[in-house]
């Protein structure tokens, strides 16, 4: 896709009389925006302001970040490329469409009240009669289809570790001790939700940062904390009913005085996904941006992947497009997709971008490292060229700045 041009006009007009304040902006692109995305707009004035938003006639809903003095929106492709920000004006109120609600140990983000992205911070039990050592908390668990399909799966009976999305480490160092966060049946390690930093709702997204603990249970006499995460997860309005938008970002560093060293291996970290067991060899399919399928995707490099599968009514399809951001410690990022004659020939699908897949990462201490992800989970089918511009969006922002005269 051609690279998108963007040029903002920006009008600063202040009337005496009323105190208001109006910007005008222009948004233009190059060869046309194929798909939805969000976009801010900074503005110096923002905070305890009453602010409004305008796209030719129509309201345009927002959510306010008064910290940052931004306004963040979905730009609409088939919208008028003109906006308006009124401030100090009466405000023009929207529904708060996005909500979180915690019940029982999980926070549900929802959409209209529609559950669409659960985060288990509760502990978590296996099954009856499994060892408890498999507990957890700290996952993603569901994910739900706007059409209400749940893609992920939690302790399937082949892998009681896996939990939905999540990210543990595998082969790791400490004072070169091997440490595995992520096959919990060893007991060397695990990762735990600790608390939530923020929780917040919207009219265009919802989400939550949470702190999570990656704790060595091998080292040391006592358990260690060697990672403290800070998961940042948002859910974003798309403006269509098949649709929608995750934002997965993990920041974290290591108070270990001599750091930990994330070895080389084809799991662990990054973003990793255990999904629905409806689907199997003969109903998923693999796409990535260096044209690689299911049979070949696997420890290649991609910048994005769509993972498609048949929905639970087999009348139709729904998946995820993942995509990785080109600030990320490897980009192209190496993949894991489970081959197809994998247990026991069911050909289940397991997805995961991992930045060590190929060349292992010394974290040192008090040094903060970030990996970014979204995630498209769709109704239907997703082509790669709308892939393609989901992520030139992602790696490319919209971002408005305004020039006052």
């Amino acid at each position: 896709m051609k690279n998108i041009f963007l040029i903002a006009f920006v009008v600063f007009l202040i009337s005496c009389q009323e105190n208001k304040k109006e910007y005008n902006f222009h948004l233009q692109e190059g060869s046309g925006l194929l798909i939805n995305t969000p976009v801010s707009l900074e503005l110096e004035e923002l905070k305890d302001e009453n602010v409004s938003l305008l796209n030719g006639d129509d309201i345009i809903p927002f959510d306010l970040d008064t910290v940052a003095n931004k306004i963040w929106f979905i730009h609409q492709k088939n919208r008028t490329d003109e906006y308006q920000v009124l401030v100090n004006n009466k405000p023009v109120h929207t529904a708060q469409k996005f909500s979180a609600v915690k019940n029982e140990g999980d926070l549900m983000l929802q959409n209209s009240n529609n559950a669409l992205v659960g985060y288990r911070y509760g502990m978590h039990y296996p099954p009856k009669g499994v060892d408890t050592i498999f507990k957890k908390s700290g996952f993603i668990h569901p994910i739900i289809t706007p059409k209400g399909d749940t893609l992920t799966r939690i302790n399937p009976p082949d892998h009681w570790h896996h939990y939905g999305v999540w990210g543990p480490w595998t082969h790791t160092r400490i004072d070169t001790m091997r440490v595995d966060f992520w096959n919990l049946g060893d007991g060397q390690g695990t990762v735990l939700f600790k608390e939530f930093n923020e929780i917040s709702n919207g009219a265009v997204s919802t989400g939550f940062n949470a702190v999570q603990e990656h704790i060595d249970y091998k080292t040391q006499t006592e358990p260690q904390v060697a990672l403290n995460e800070n998961l940042q997860i948002r859910l974003w309005d798309l403006g269509r009913d098949d649709r929608y938008m995750l934002d997965y970002t993990s920041s974290f560093t290591t108070p270990l005085a001599e750091g930990i060293l994330f070895e080389a291996y084809r799991y662990g970290g990054g973003l990793g996904m255990r999904f629905t067991e409806r689907w199997h060899k003969d109903n998923c399919k693999v796409l990535t941006s260096e044209g690689e399928d299911r049979l070949t995707a696997d420890g290649t490099n991609a910048k994005w992947a769509i993972v498609t599968g048949e929905s639970s009514d087999g009348k139709g399809t729904n998946g995820i497009l993942f995509l990785s951001n080109p600030n990320n410690r490897m980009h192209p990022e190496p993949m894991r997709v489970w081959p197809i004659d994998g247990n026991g020939g069911r050909g289940d699908m397991f997805f995961e971008f991992c930045p060590i897949r190929h060349v292992e990462w010394q974290i040192e201490p008090n040094k903060e490292y970030e990996l970014k992800y979204r995630m498209i989970v769709f109704d239907g089918e997703l082509s790669k060229e709308e892939a393609e511009a989901y992520w030139q969006s992602f790696a490319n922002p919209l971002e408005l700045k305004p020039i006052s005269n």
